[in-house]
């Protein structure tokens, strides 16, 4: 298996991990803060953009120098929900400070933010892609 493999040190390496995990789903179970360790980290089935978006990978992804972790909209406890990550954004601490909040924006609504010392991520492909059983559309209206 040769997977995907990217780090963000910086906002912009940021966008193009956001770009990679668009549509990701992942159950809440995966998705743990480990504080001592100041590490956020999440598995999901990451859809394969880059290959045209027919298959799914799961993948890891990690921050590193997480100070807190706060949801909005996330019910937690649910270890079996299933969300879908729609983007990754940076809110710089601003100044010479490097920190900031990543928030991983979620699909209806919900996010989890991070405070951060700094970028600090990664995201790497764990598995050989499978079939993607649907493709989100992301052109079609909500209504008739």
């Amino acid at each position: 298996m040769s997977g995907l493999k990217l780090a963000a040190a910086d906002a912009e390496d940021l966008e193009i991990l956001s770009a990679r995990l668009q549509d990701a789903v992942g159950q809440l179970k995966n998705f743990i803060w480990l504080p001592r360790k100041r590490r956020f980290a999440a598995v999901v089935n990451r859809l394969q953009w880059e290959a045209g978006g027919k298959t799914r990978v799961r993948a890891g992804l990690h921050f590193d120098g997480v100070l807190k972790v706060q949801s909005h909209k996330v019910k937690l406890g649910a270890d079996d929900a299933v969300v879908s990550l729609l983007a990754l954004r940076f809110e710089p601490a601003g100044g010479e400070d490097p920190g900031g909040i990543i928030e991983i924006v979620l699909a209806g609504g919900g996010a989890i933010r991070l405070t951060v010392e700094c970028i600090d991520a990664e995201l790497a492909d764990m598995t050989d892609p499978w079939a993607a059983m649907g493709r989100p559309d992301h052109e079609a209206g909500d209504g008739p």
